[in-house]
């Protein structure tokens, strides 16, 4: 399955896109800059894991996705409480980050093997 069909991978771009946006006006550039890279990093580590030989270097890229992840909602944290995001806003992006990381989580699992995907039933006719 090439990456661009992956759920997981299309809910992290847009979650990257919607912190751009909820940023554009940010002044603190520094803030900006971590934030916009923890986000931007979640998308771009499941695509290099798709595209590497095994399962097992998948996984090693997902691992690095849901660590952006966890970065991006502390950060998000952080900027809510310094009136940076707007909390209604905040705890939204929050949530995304969060079903995000668990979609990662068991994709993880699957490329480790330790849930195994369920197979067609196809009857011959």
């Amino acid at each position: 399955m090439r990456f661009e069909q992956l759920d997981v991978w299309k809910r992290a771009c847009r979650l990257s896109c919607d912190v751009y946006k909820e940023l554009k006006n940010c002044r603190d550039y520094g803030l900006r800059d971590q934030m916009t890279r923890a986000a931007v990093s979640i998308p771009s580590n499941i695509a290099e894991g798709e595209e590497r030989e095994s399962n097992a270097e998948s996984a090693r890229f997902l691992y690095f996705a849901k660590g952006s992840s966890g970065e991006l909602i502390t950060q998000i944290y952080i900027a809510i409480e310094i009136g940076v995001i707007d909390k209604q806003n905040g705890m939204t992006l929050i949530k995304e980050a969060k079903e995000i990381s668990a979609m990662i989580a068991s994709l993880i699992k699957i490329r480790k093997g330790s849930v195994r995907e369920e197979s067609a039933d196809y009857k011959s006719t």
